[in-house]
């Protein structure tokens, strides 16, 4: 059964209007707002007659601190008062009231005025729980797509099997880090981090155009080979590029393509492929820099053993300043051992 609040000040008024309610709903009768606040910090109803004119709060402001409390916005608030001025009316609309009901008001007025905002609202609840819903299952779907995307890629470099599954969870570990330090939080505050994080799994897209006799050498790469991966370090722009402009997935893929696009530029502009340097680089590149670096050093390949997490982190910290944003390099070293974990607890 549905729970409603009558708040009025007026015995009278209190008791007859509880009377009509009462015959079809549950109903707490409460002489104040100070009451009506006390009562809401026990449980939560699905509307509120609320009277206007009453003692030390009246129903404006008792409104208007509803609605600023996350925890009752959403309930709806029908007045029930004598004020039949217009001006009266659109400042209680206004602060969200739901509707005006006139004293002395009728049982037929009432109870279908209380029937109809309480179908309404069970609507929109409804619909909300949908649309809900339906986002979460997008967003599924659109993880579920940018994995099958990057194991694709992963799985045609046979020299770094697990490298997306550690970057993405080393690439929020870092971002975290930085949120608590403060660190770029203008910037990060305007992030969907969820999407930034997932979208980091694409990092490595542009694999996709590299010949295997390259992508899957077991020695090291000569230069005219390490040429050829830095011109297709634009391939992956390119291929997020034209994702975007056949799905208009912007939002959901503009991370993807600035970090694809500049994790291989270097704080001080001596990297690839566009040679920028310093905050002129997209700051989700300049994160990934740090992360794809660690966890190459940290593997073993074919041409090398490999590093501690010690001497990764020693490694980072020297270049800090040059290849890295030294902020960024000293929000990766506070989680060092944070990091270091993550990676024994994936490797094991």
């Amino acid at each position: 059964m549905k729970t409603i609040f009558i708040v009025d000040d007026n015995a009278t008024s209190l008791t007859v209007a509880e009377n009509i309610v009462s015959e079809h709903y549950r109903t707490i009768a409460l002489s104040s707002a100070a009451r009506m606040f006390k009562a809401l910090e026990k449980f939560s109803p699905d509307l509120i007659l609320l009277d206007v004119k009453m003692p030390e709060m009246d129903g404006f402001e008792a409104l208007k601190i509803l609605k600023s409390r996350e925890a009752y916005a959403e309930i709806p608030v029908i007045f029930l008062t004598s004020l039949s001025d217009s001006e009266s009316e659109a400042h209680g609309i206004a602060l969200g009231a739901t509707d005006f009901i006139m004293k002395p008001f009728s049982e037929p007025v009432l109870l279908n005025r209380i029937k109809n905002h309480l179908g309404i609202d069970e609507i929109i609840r409804q619909r909300t729980a949908q649309l809900t819903e339906r986002t979460a299952q997008l967003l599924r779907m659109k993880n579920g797509i940018v994995f099958t995307m990057a194991s694709l890629v992963e799985n045609r470099d046979s020299n770094t099997g697990g490298h997306i599954g550690r970057t993405t969870v080393y690439m929020k570990t870092i971002l975290d880090s930085m949120m608590a330090r403060g660190i770029y939080s203008n910037e990060i505050n305007g992030w969907d981090i969820d999407l930034v994080i997932s979208s980091a799994s694409l990092h490595d897209v542009r694999k996709i155009a590299i010949p295997d006799s390259i992508l899957n050498k077991p020695g090291r790469l000569t230069d005219e080979e390490f040429r050829i991966m830095q011109t297709h370090a634009l391939e992956g722009e390119r291929i997020i590029d034209g994702i975007i402009k056949e799905t208009g997935e912007e939002e959901f893929l503009g991370s993807a393509k600035k970090i694809a696009a500049y994790h291989h530029e270097k704080w001080n502009g001596t990297g690839y492929p566009y040679k920028l340097s310093g905050t002129d680089i997209p700051l989700q590149g300049r994160i990934m820099a740090v992360v794809d670096v660690y966890d190459a050093l940290v593997s073993e390949r074919p041409y090398k053993k490999a590093f501690t997490h010690e001497e990764a982190v020693g490694i980072i910290m020297e270049d800090a300043g040059r290849h890295f944003d030294e902020s960024i390099a000293d929000a990766f070293n506070a989680v060092g051992k944070q990091i270091n974990a993550i990676r024994m607890g994936i490797a094991g």
